[in-house]
């Protein structure tokens, strides 16, 4: 337990270097496109290519989020195949660290918090192989996953949720002292270099008008509706399913993942740059009242964000489905449904897509509870996630994660297919 806690101190530290790697590159990437708008956009298509190229090449484990990954490797362990037995290993942590810096350079619609969390997991799990007593390989692979939640958002509390609600499929009850304690000490080594570190700044949360009771099922509806057709046109292209664009995608990656880029290249130049990136700009630019581009905003980054998934190389989903739900949230507040409450409802847009598309209802409330820090607003985001959640089942009835996990159980006949 004590090397445990050492450990996780280290995941603490590499996610705060993994954090701040990811803003330089965006910020490089930004400084790109003032001096040369046309060569930046052409990056997103040859990036993606060479993105997805190196990632069969040398690094298969670190394709996508990373979630899926290691919630396989938390439920099975791995019997055969070379590559497929690096899902929560130091080689996989440090081609996702670079590779995803890299994508976000070249300006790709991605985020880094589901990389953190394959990132802290590898890191765990590769520190304490074979030591014996202490907790299992199971539970220190749940216990890396949420403290890479916690120290990528500073919200603790999601940490150990998502561990229960999305990365356990069985969830044991000596499990729970072994994450609260990776969690805690991930976040506290976290805290203790980046401060009060809030994710989209420190807002003022003000009172909560009653009447965002009457908005939270609506933005919940349309945030469902959007997340569930992501989720179900991501797992189209990348699930396990047989279908002819998966199969072509199989036979094709390097060439699918050069359209992927072009669809996101004219997708940034339509929208004048704004699905560069993250998008914790736009997200925070809308939360602090600041008047942008609602609709346009939603459609264009869940366009982006779907090419840069669906490419094939490293990147999370989280960051990108927060700045869209907040287009969202924004599109209902210029549409004049709810002049009243701007800043808490693109809150609850965000709320509601992250719960369309990651189907973790109790996670994304969470997550906005602790970033917004607004007591008022607890209840209102519990509706919409629940209702989200309920309206994106109809489109896309399996969550997502676990979904795109079933190729990496050792079991699975998709296993070395699919990639």
């Amino acid at each position: 337990m004590a090397w445990l806690i050492a450990v996780a101190v280290i995941g603490g530290l590499v996610a705060t270097a993994f954090a701040k790697i990811c803003d330089l590159g965006m910020a490089w990437q930004a400084q790109l496109y003032r001096i040369a708008p046309w060569p930046t956009l052409a990056l997103l298509p040859l990036g993606f290519a060479l993105a997805t190229w190196l990632t069969i090449r040398f690094a298969p484990a670190a394709a996508g989020s990373g979630i899926p990954q290691v919630m396989a490797a938390a439920e099975e362990r791995w019997t055969g195949g070379r590559w497929s037995g690096q899902r929560v290993t130091l080689r996989t942590a440090a081609f996702k660290f670079v590779v995803t810096f890299f994508l976000l350079v070249c300006g790709a619609s991605i985020g880094r918090e589901g990389p953190t969390v394959q990132v802290v997991a590898g890191i765990l799990r590769s520190f304490t192989r074979g030591l014996k007593g202490g907790p299992g390989r199971r539970a220190i692979i749940i216990a890396g996953g949420a403290a890479g939640v916690a120290a990528a958002f500073n919200a603790p509390i999601a940490g150990v949720v998502f561990a229960v609600e999305e990365l356990a499929r069985r969830f044991e009850a000596r499990t729970h002292t072994t994450v609260i304690l990776v969690v805690v000490v991930c976040g506290f080594t976290s805290y203790a270099l980046q401060g009060d570190y809030a994710y989209f700044g420190v807002l003022d949360p003000g009172p909560v008008k009653p009447g965002i009771w009457l908005a939270a099922p609506l933005i919940a509806v349309a945030g469902g509706l959007l997340g569930g057709v992501f989720a179900r046109s991501l797992t189209f292209m990348i699930g396990p399913g047989d279908n002819p664009v998966a199969r072509w995608r199989r036979l094709r990656p390097i060439l699918f993942a050069f359209i992927c880029g072009l669809v996101a290249a004219a997708v940034a130049w339509i929208s004048g740059g704004i699905t560069f990136g993250a998008g914790y700009s736009e997200a925070r630019s809308l939360l602090q009242d600041h008047p942008g581009r609602g609709v346009s905003l939603a459609v264009t980054k869940l366009i982006a964000s779907l090419a840069a998934a669906a490419s094939g190389g490293p990147g999370g989903i989280f960051a990108p489905c927060l700045a869209t739900g907040a287009g969202i949230g924004e599109a209902f507040v210029r549409s004049g449904f709810i002049h009243f409450a701007a800043r808490d409802a693109v809150v609850l847009g965000m709320c509601a897509y992250l719960s369309g598309v990651v189907q973790s209802p109790l996670t994304s409330a969470v997550i906005l509870m602790e970033m917004t820090r607004a007591p008022g607003l607890v209840g209102p985001l519990l509706l919409t996630a629940l209702l989200a959640r309920w309206v994106s089942g109809s489109i896309m009835p399996a969550p997502i994660y676990h979904v795109l996990s079933l190729p990496w159980l050792p079991h699975s006949r998709l296993s070395r297919r699919s990639r």
